[in-house]
């Protein structure tokens, strides 16, 4: 792969022929039934379509699945062609059916869609499974229109196998300023403490993410995959919805987002990915985690709202 000349500040993560060459040797293919011991902690290089029914049964605690939204759009040597709605419909109902086999009991699954196939989504899935919430995020880029409202917003649907699942809500917790600190009668804070000249909250999560980055030039988390999923959205949904040491499944991995922040955060992981490229990306990723376990905007077990942990540290920094 050609290498691009980047600019100063640009840490979009690169991937040379030689990169390709060397991880392109630690992706697995399978053609027989395996157990669930031999695929964790691996990249499936295949279709979903035909991995699927070489997968083992009831193996995954929790599944995240970005499968392509009903929009025309190219993916390195692959191309997704928009359909009708029906059509789209059924072809997420021929393989989300299979995922269910591969689903514990007691496992979650959530689903990313955009508007216009976010119907669709839960049409199909819920045939299949329980539905528990959709979570809109705000997906701050994108270009505006002169003639619509700009579309910023996506869709994740949290589904379950069962009514017993995990959720770990203190896991999630976001940490937010305060701008106008309330007292009680004594003088002392009430559900705020001070941080520097700052005031913070630490508050439940709800179904409405605003404080999400899309990764961009800068971000070393970034690289060219053109639906590239943020590192701090997995982080959210991997430490909800699964424990330490639990499998985690993406079977359209692209480069590899899930598979990453699940090993940040100390959980098996596995998935499938038709295009090398991505499949070698992803082996990257997880090989430069070994190294950083950094998850931006996640900090002292807490999510941070957008920009403000990044100012916090800017002070600290500053104070030295």
């Amino acid at each position: 792969m050609n290498k691009k000349e980047k600019a100063p500040f640009n840490r979009t993560l690169d991937i040379s022929n030689e990169d390709i060459s060397r991880y392109s040797r630690q992706l697995l293919q399978i053609d027989k039934p395996v157990k669930a011991g031999k695929i964790y902690g691996k990249i499936i290089h295949m279709d979903i379509f035909n991995a699927v029914k070489y997968l083992p049964d009831s193996f995954v605690d929790l599944m995240f699945i970005d499968p392509p939204y009903n929009l025309s759009k190219k993916f390195n040597s692959s191309i997704f062609k928009e359909m009708g709605l029906h059509d789209y419909e059924l072809w997420l109902d021929s393989w989300l059916k299979e995922m269910k086999r591969l689903l514990k009991p007691d496992a979650s699954l959530y689903i990313c869609g955009d508007w216009k196939s976010s119907p669709a989504i839960y049409n199909i899935a819920s045939k299949y499974f329980k539905v528990q919430n959709r979570i809109t995020w705000e997906r701050e880029k994108g270009r505006g229109s002169k003639h619509n409202w700009k579309n910023c917003s996506e869709d994740i649907w949290f589904f379950t196998m069962s009514d017993k699942f995990t959720f770990n809500i203190d896991d999630v917790k976001i940490k937010r300023k305060v701008l106008a600190p309330y007292k009680t009668g004594k003088g002392e804070p009430k559900d705020w403490e001070n941080e520097g000249n700052e005031s913070f909250r630490i508050t439940h999560p709800s179904n409405i993410w605003t404080d999400i980055t899309i990764p961009f030039w800068s971000m070393p988390e970034n690289t060219d995959h053109p639906t590239q999923k943020p590192e701090k959205l997995l982080a959210k949904i991997i430490l909800a919805s699964s424990n330490p040491g639990d499998l985690v499944f993406d079977p359209f991995i692209g480069s590899g987002t899930t598979a990453v922040t699940a090993k940040k955060l100390g959980r098996n992981y596995s998935g499938v990915e038709i295009d090398e490229l991505f499949c070698c990306l992803t082996s990257k990723r997880l090989e430069l985690a070994d190294k950083n376990k950094s998850i931006q905007g996640f900090d002292g077990g807490v999510f941070w709202e957008r920009n403000t942990l990044s100012e916090r540290n800017k002070k600290n920094n500053i104070n030295k």
